[in-house]
């Protein structure tokens, strides 16, 4: 057993002193890598961000930049000499009014700018010839010239008038609103001589409106040619099916390579010989539910599905094995999130690097570079080669983790909904001693089709929670990702349902364990699992939870329409509510308001596009006017999350106290009830 004296119990504090780790980018020899490494200060409420170079062989880690705050999408040049990344940073007298290129050498010395284009950089990758990048930028789509972007920027940073207006069906995604009058385009830069050309001027085309990253495009091994995912509908819109169209750097001409108006594809890669791109598809017009798979398109043939038989929904990125028979990506399963090597021969997926949570990864020169958590450990880096145990590479915060006592977890499986097993984590508190007597807290999971995963997780710590001295309880009910399509699709058009029915059965399963006391039970939810709580409030028996918490929770899905993804929803519940309100209100919290009797606190952000905050508002109001004992933590600044660490300490505190002012069975400070005596 590990020594555990002298240890202390993880605090909220701790939570913010632990360093985040990026996903690495590799050298071109795999002999080396950068990552990002982001600091937090209490005092201060903010972030710092820097880059870290690592050898993939061993010894300590070495500080590269620590001038900018959010240095960060480090990528090496195609020689190895250089290392681009995006920063904001005030140089020669000049401060970036937005994101920036900035290059620095491997080997140490000053970051230099590159990169002067008023609008700002989004993401980027280089050319093969290592004088260019192409990178991603919000421009006016009329306008011709980095000068009139230029001008067209500062006028548009210097009006006086606060308004939007648009007449865009997707006009905000997440916590902003998309840039107004502006699309995302494809441009090149020299490096030499800061010149940009915008690759879509005077064209229709323009990348993703939901936060295009750098996993949107690729460019081929010669540096002749762009392949990039783009929405073919006339009007823009999160659900449409996106398709593949290639771009020529020489004469611009684009030629759309893969589309269907039944498949949504993206991140596409080109194959070391520049031959074939892999590519992410999901037969949406089957099901809008359907996994994303291993696509695959060879010139001169028809693209093709090569994963068809193995049921697991793929994650980008994807990266091509050197010898380009196969390609490696992260796929959830079983409530874990592994890495994975597909051989496209055999049509076979390997598992190379266990979860955990693998959260980035790169593949060059033989090496692949792994960053992954776990329930129990932050982010870590290592690096694989074949036929060599993974080697790890840091130990940021192996000195604070050294210092905390974490309670132990387990998997566990219970018959659940339709009889079908089901997956829960047990986290326990620090010191658990089977003898005794403890609350339990459920810890219901967003989604709905995502999972509770074997991850650190420091919005929702499980450890922190379990500190506290609950059993944390968090069951990947159907609906949950990572466990097959069917479970996946269970749950469409009656939400509510199944979920249901799964934590219920957990609840009963916690209550025959010998140390759980069923005066003590609670339930807490984000998102989708804040809806499951407003949903359990009008469901299940008043008693049987002593009090919820309710997180960014969806409240009532007919006003669920002023959030950003409203044309999702008619699909999930199976009718929009104009044509079938009853079926929409009977899988909805607000229309069973009248059973609802569960003390609640509701927390939610203003800046929360997601679930708009009208949602939470909207539950505490019902709450506080039927006499139900309510609190409600609202934020102005935050979105879906809660993302400042004075806001997160005070979101914990609230936590916290809430269950305890709702815990009237709870054995007095320095004392053992008599229930938990054997």
């Amino acid at each position: 057993m590990a020594r555990t004296s002298g240890r202390k119990a993880i605090s909220v504090d701790d939570l913010w002193k632990f360093e985040r780790l990026g996903a690495p980018a590799l050298s071109p020899d795999g002999t080396q890598a950068v990552c990002t490494l982001q600091s937090w200060s209490m005092d201060e409420n903010r972030g710092q961000t820097s880059l870290w170079l690592l050898s993939t062989f061993g010894g300590g880690p070495r500080r590269l930049t620590s001038c900018g705050e959010k240095d960060g999408q480090p990528a090496w040049s195609p020689s190895g000499e250089r290392i681009a990344f995006v920063a904001r940073r005030e140089q020669q007298g000049s401060k970036d009014d937005g994101a920036q290129l900035y290059a620095i050498a491997p080997d140490g010395g000053e970051a230099r700018r590159i990169s002067h284009f008023a609008p700002g950089i989004e993401a980027f990758k280089w050319l093969p010839d290592g004088q260019r990048i192409a990178f991603v930028a919000w421009v006016w789509p009329e306008l011709r010239g980095s000068a009139a972007q230029a001008r067209r920027y500062k006028e548009f940073k210097e009006r006086k008038e606060s308004g939007y207006a648009t007449s865009e069906a997707q006009y905000r995604y997440w916590d902003h609103h998309v840039p107004m009058g502006r699309v995302a385009h494809l441009h090149l830069l020299d490096v030499a001589t800061g010149r940009v050309v915008d690759l879509f001027e005077g064209t229709p085309y323009e990348l993703s409106r939901a936060e295009p990253d750098v996993n949107c495009f690729d460019v081929s091994p010669d540096g002749r040619r762009i392949v990039f995912a783009f929405d073919p509908g006339e009007e823009k819109r999160m659900d449409n099916c996106r398709a593949l169209a290639e771009i020529e750097l020489r004469t611009r001409r684009v030629t759309v390579i893969a589309q269907d108006k039944a498949w949504d594809m993206e991140a596409p890669r080109y194959s070391p010989d520049g031959r074939r791109i892999a590519f992410l598809a999901a037969h949406q017009g089957r099901k809008h539910t359907m996994p994303a798979q291993l696509a695959l398109l060879e010139r001169g043939e028809r693209w093709k599905v090569v994963s068809a038989a193995w049921d697991h929904a793929l994650h980008a990125p994807l990266r091509w094995d050197d010898d380009g028979q196969s390609v490696c990506f992260a796929a959830e399963h079983e409530a874990r999130n592994h890495l994975w090597r597909f051989d496209l021969r055999s049509r076979g997926a390997t598992r190379i690097f266990p979860g955990g949570w693998v959260q980035g990864f790169d593949a060059a020169g033989g090496v692949v570079a792994v960053a992954a958590d776990a329930m129990d450990h932050p982010v870590r880096l290592h690096a694989l080669r074949d036929g060599e145990p993974p080697r790890r590479l840091e130990r940021f915060n192996d000195e604070l983790l050294a210092t905390l006592r974490l309670g132990t977890h387990e998997d566990v499986r219970f018959q659940g909904a339709q009889g079908d097993e089901v997956q829960m984590w047990l986290v326990y508190p620090p010191g658990f001693d089977a003898r005794r007597k403890y609350p339990v807290l459920h810890n219901i999971h967003g989604g709905p089709h995502a999972a509770s995963g074997d991850t650190f997780h420091y919005r929702w710590n499980n450890h922190a929670l379990a500190a506290q001295g609950y059993v944390v309880a968090c069951v990947n009910y159907h609906g949950s990702s990572g466990f097959g399509y069917a479970f996946l699709d269970s749950i469409t058009h009656r939400w509510g349902e199944l979920e249901l029915q799964d934590i219920e059965a957990a609840t009963n399963w916690l209550l025959k364990k010998p140390w759980s006391d069923r005066r003590r039970v609670f339930a807490s939810g984000g998102s989708y699992g804040g809806y499951l709580v407003a949903w359990m409030n009008g469901h299940v028996k008043p008693g049987r939870y002593q009090a919820y918490v309710c997180h960014a929770g969806c409240f009532d899905w007919v006003s669920m329409f002023a959030e950003d993804a409203y044309t999702w929803f008619p699909r999930e519940l199976g009718a929009p509510y104009w044509d079938d309100m009853a079926r929409v209100h009977a899988q909805s919290p607000h229309a069973f308001a009248a059973a609802m009797k569960t003390p609640t606190l509701v927390i939610h952000g203003a800046l929360d596009y997601r679930v708009p905050d009208g949602q939470g508002l909207a539950y505490y109001n019902t709450l506080k006017a039927r006499g139900v004992d309510a609190r409600l933590l609202w934020f102005p600044d935050e979105n879906h999350w809660v993302l400042k660490p004075r806001n997160s300490k005070l979101w914990y505190a609230e936590f916290f106290e809430w269950l305890k002012r709702h815990d009237r069975h709870a054995a007095p400070a320095g004392r053992v009830s008599s229930s938990a005596k054997r």
